[in-house]
């Protein structure tokens, strides 16, 4: 079997921006505070213990305490929810939006790459106390980005209408997609048990909060993942005053922007508003703007005067869901965290945050990439050897990998580079007897030359072409195997539901082979 391993750099599947975060390149310094490495944490405890408020413990402990009153959990469950009202406990934590029965596999790497980083750090660390967090995007109204999951290549997919947060949307209609679940998974013990999970979490529960607040729970509970929610007034009332310094200051506006300039380089993962503030009740979540002095909500008649908005803050904050560029600052404020685990497109919104934090006097957190990982069956892992494919070669696009694997098969050297650098070399000495000639016999010489390589490289092309089709039948096994490791030419983690590769022991061999301090592919054999 292949042993080789391919980092995250060389996979081609990160930004240059996250590729030069992994790399710590200087420019990038001050978007962030430390660099994910398990020593750091210990500086970044010393950072939090300063200006997190303990006191917002005790709303925290009593919320989740109410939050859970309706599941069973776990005793280690519920020694981390006591344990987060001592001033001595740090979480880590990862959100992820609601996405159906956990949606692509990747929402299974983020959560255990979070309880992964805990159990590290409680062994450094012995004298604090570490909990794994798992925040849910319940107020998230993008309803078409979680409605579906893909199992066993077949997409299955949520019909119904949805407006406002997606946390308070009722599970009415989902006895269809367990019935389309039921035809697709197949038979046997473990298919028993992914239909009785889907139906004890969605057919069993009224809103898709609790639906996946049960099912994440199911699935994690014995290593002690501790689930927020944070669509909840007690929660939103130790945010108050910062909502009310966004409305009136607009400062996130002002300081993302900045950032926003440094980062003018790197494709910007997203753009700030003057308010950054949605209102939000019943099936509603709209924008809040500000013209001529009053705020409105945007596609509504709901608007308010300055005093009228400060006093719906004040005794309605759950109200107020932060947007994209402010539930960073939210979850900052109401945890004692230390860490974020998110994919590449998260760490790239949040280095966009830093100045914001510091703005509000809030620590920033150590951003750390999840696990990524790619499964393999026995009998993949064989074609791939007797392919002669490395696991890195895997993960080239198709037409690059084709290209060398037909390279390495034929026995006609068709690379072309030294013939064209004779050529160069000849049309030199043909530019130094036409400017001794007469020079206007230069353009001539440069065309001819141009023409020259021009015609050697499409030469090349056709070779290459004409031994494709001779090895036709290794390159078609070769295309198979890719598009079946990488489905529509994505990551598999990207695509495919965990319910395509679970068993029983799938998330404990999650749990062994991640290590969250190693930024490369893990390969797991199924």
């Amino acid at each position: 079997m292949p042993s080789d391993c391919i980092t995250f750099q060389e996979s081609g599947y990160f930004s240059n921006l996250i590729v030069d975060y992994l790399n710590q390149n200087s420019n990038l310094n001050s978007l962030y505070n430390f660099s994910p490495s398990i020593e750091n944490y210990k500086l970044q405890i010393d950072l939090k213990r300063q200006n997190y408020n303990h006191n917002n413990r005790k709303t925290l402990v009593e919320t989740l305490k109410k939050q859970y009153d309706s599941i069973s959990i776990s005793e280690q469950t519920k020694r981390n929810i006591e344990l987060l009202g001592k001033e001595n406990t740090y979480t880590i934590t990862t959100g992820h939006q609601l996405n159906l029965f956990t949606g692509p596999l990747y929402f299974i790497y983020k959560i255990v790459s979070t309880i992964n980083t805990v159990k590290a750090l409680q062994i450094k660390y012995p004298e604090f106390n570490f909990v794994p967090i798992y925040w849910m995007a319940t107020e998230d109204h993008d309803f078409e980005e979680i409605n579906y999951f893909t199992i066993n290549d077949s997409k299955i997919k949520w019909k119904k209408e949805s407006k406002g947060p997606v946390g308070r949307l009722s599970t009415e209609g989902l006895e269809d997609v367990y019935t389309e679940l039921k035809s697709k998974i197949g038979l046997g013990t473990t298919a028993d048990y992914l239909l009785h999970l889907f139906e004890n979490a969605y057919l069993k529960h009224t809103n898709l909060a609790d639906a996946t607040r049960y099912l994440t729970n199911e699935l994690f509970k014995e290593y002690g993942l501790v689930i927020v929610d944070a669509d909840d007034k007690s929660l939103k009332n130790l945010f108050v005053p910062y909502i009310k310094n966004e409305l009136l200051n607009q400062t996130s506006f002002e300081e993302v922007s900045k950032t926003n300039q440094l980062l003018k380089n790197y494709t910007i993962q997203v753009n700030p508003r003057a308010i950054n503030f949605f209102y939000m009740k019943n099936n509603l979540r709209e924008r809040i703007v500000l013209e001529n002095d009053t705020y409105k909500v945007l596609n509504t008649s709901i608007e308010f005067s300055k005093e009228e908005i400060l006093n719906e803050i004040q005794n309605a904050p759950e109200k107020f869901s932060p947007n994209v560029i402010l539930r960073p600052l939210y979850q900052e404020v109401l945890l004692p965290n230390l860490g974020y685990i998110g994919g590449g497109g998260e760490i790239a919104y949040w280095l966009q945050l830093k100045s914001n934090f510091e703005a509000n006097n809030i620590s920033f957190p150590i951003l750390q990439l999840r696990n990524s990982a790619l499964i393999a069956t026995e009998k993949q892992v064989k074609k791939l050897d007797k392919l002669q494919l490395t696991w890195k070669e895997i993960f080239l696009p198709t037409d690059h990998l084709t290209s060398i694997k037909v390279k390495q098969l034929s026995t006609v050297s068709f690379n072309f580079d030294n013939q064209i650098a004779f050529l160069k070399e000849q049309f030199k000495v043909l530019e130094n007897i036409a400017i001794q000639t007469d020079a206007s016999f230069m353009g001539a010489v440069k065309a001819q030359e141009t023409k020259q390589i021009k015609g050697l490289k499409n030469l090349e092309k056709r070779l290459l072409k004409a031994e494709k089709r001779k090895y036709s039948e290794e390159l078609n096994q070769i295309v198979n195997l890719k598009n079946e490791l990488f489905p529509n030419g994505n990551l598999q983690e990207r695509v495919s539901n965990f319910s395509t590769f679970y068993d029983v022991n799938f998330i404990s061999i999650c749990c062994a082979k991640f290590n969250p301090f190693v930024a490369e592919f893990t390969l797991l054999i199924s």
